[in-house]
Parts: structure tokens; C-alpha cells; sequence
């Protein structure tokens, strides 16, 4: 399956899909709205074939949503419909949480994101009786 993977930054948005080995980005900032990011990253990917999207945003997500507006970008993000802007399903989580899972390789892991603001998730290793280890996210973002 080939995944769209978003990370929205203070300073810009950058986009990789999987099987490509540079990810493609343009400048972001304070009044960058849902949409004209949603335009960016399409017309950056045009060229690019991917099934699902996956979206690293700058704030509190909850149930695949934002929760809260980003405090270094313009407004609007809370009640947009991402998957119809890409015509895609797209799950979106917090970028610091995004960050920890790529990076994350098994037991404890403390995770300090440092961009245009500071995010930090906190993954800790749990074991399951039902299907063997998971993770858990604790989260947290400071701007």
C-alpha cells in the first residue's frame, strides 16, 4: 500500500510517499490555512500514486481531528475535511507522537521533538496476553 506522509510544520510541510527516497516540501507559516496545505501538498505530489494519507499535525488530535487550532498557523483546521480534500482516507495524529512511532525500536522511549516549537511523546513498551506487545503513547506539546 503506498502511504502519503504529511508532517506539518511552523516552518514548512513536507511530504514523502513510500518507495520515494526525498520528501518534497513548501514554506508553511503563521497564516497557512487547511486548504492552501491541502492544494501545496497536491500539486507537490501530482506525480506521486499513494492509497492512504497520513498526517502529522502541530496540536492535540482526538478520534482522527484536531481538537485545537495551531498556535503558529492560520485557522480553520479543526472542522476540515481532510479526506475529502484528498480524496483519500487519512488518519492524522499529533507530529511529535508521528515522529516517536517512525523512530521508535522497541522498550522505553523519550522522544524530543525541537522544529519551530518543542513536542515530546513518551512510549512505553506493554505486553498483552491477547497479541503479544504493544506501545502506548503519552503526549504532550509545548509551543
Amino acid at each position: 500500500m503506498k502511504i502519503l506522509v504529511i508532517d506539518i510544520g511552523g516552518n514548512s510541510v513536507k511530504a514523502l510517499v513510500n518507495g520515494q527516497t526525498e520528501p518534497r516540501k513548501f514554506p508553511s507559516g503563521p497564516t497557512l490555512t487547511p486548504r492552501q496545505m491541502v492544494s501545496g501538498v497536491l500539486k507537490l505530489t501530482e506525480d506521486w500514486k499513494y492509497e492512504v494519507v497520513s498526517i502529522g499535525y502541530p496540536g492535540r488530535v482526538r478520534n482522527n481531528q484536531p481538537v485545537s487550532e495551531p498556535v503558529n498557523l492560520g485557522h480553520g483546521w479543526i472542522h476540515f475535511d481532510y479526506g475529502n480534500a484528498f480524496g483519500n482516507p487519512v488518519r492524522m495524529m499529533n507530529d511529535a507522537a508521528m515522529q516517536a512511532l517512525g523512530s521508535y525500536r522497541g522498550g522505553t522511549m523519550l522522544f524530543l521533538g525541537v522544529g519551530t516549537g518543542l513536542g515530546t511523546a513518551l512510549v512505553v513498551k506493554r505486553y498483552h496476553r491477547a497479541n503479544g506487545t504493544g506501545a502506548s503513547f503519552i503526549q504532550r506539546r509545548h509551543v
